[in-house]
C-alpha cells in the first residue's frame, strides 16, 4: 500500500525529449515515536481491522520493540487505526486503540492485515 510522500515520478524535458525519471521511493524523515508518544486520530477507515500474527501483536508505548508492551492484540480482536510512523528500523508502525480491550499502542505493520493506517502522525 502507498503511502502519501513515499513514491514520486519525475520528467523533463530536454531539447524536445522527454526524460522520465524511473520511480523512486523517498522515506520520509525518520519519525520515530520514542515510549511513551501517542499517535493522533488522523485514520477514519473504521475499526474493522485486525492483526494477522497468529500469537498476537504486541501493543507499544513506542515504535520500537524496545518500548514497553502496553497489552497484545490477537486475530480475534478489532482495531482501530490512528496514524502511522517510519521508525529507524527500518519498519512502518501504525498507533491503534484495540477495540476489544481498550489498550492503545503502536504495532509493526507487517503484523497487521492490511499494512496499516494510511495517515502520517
Amino acid at each position: 500500500m502507498a503511502r502519501a510522500g513515499r513514491f514520486a515520478v519525475g520528467a523533463a524535458v530536454l531539447a524536445g525529449a522527454v526524460l522520465v525519471a524511473p520511480l523512486v521511493t523517498i522515506s520520509p524523515a525518520l519519525a520515530h515515536a520514542p515510549c511513551g508518544t501517542t499517535g493522533s486520530n488522523k485514520d477514519n477507515s473504521g475499526t474493522s481491522k485486525t492483526i494477522k500474527a497468529a500469537d498476537g501483536a504486541r501493543q507499544r508505548s513506542g515504535s520500537s520493540t524496545s518500548c514497553a508492551i502496553n497489552g497484545i492484540a490477537y486475530p480475534s480482536h478489532t482495531v482501530d487505526y490512528y496514524c502511522y510512523t517510519y521508525a529507524n528500523d527500518g519498519h512502518y508502525w501504525t498507533y491503534l486503540r484495540n477495540v476489544t480491550t481498550g489498550v492503545m499502542g503502536w504495532v509493526r505493520h507487517d503484523l497487521l492485515t492490511d499494512d496499516g493506517a494510511d495517515y502520517g502522525c
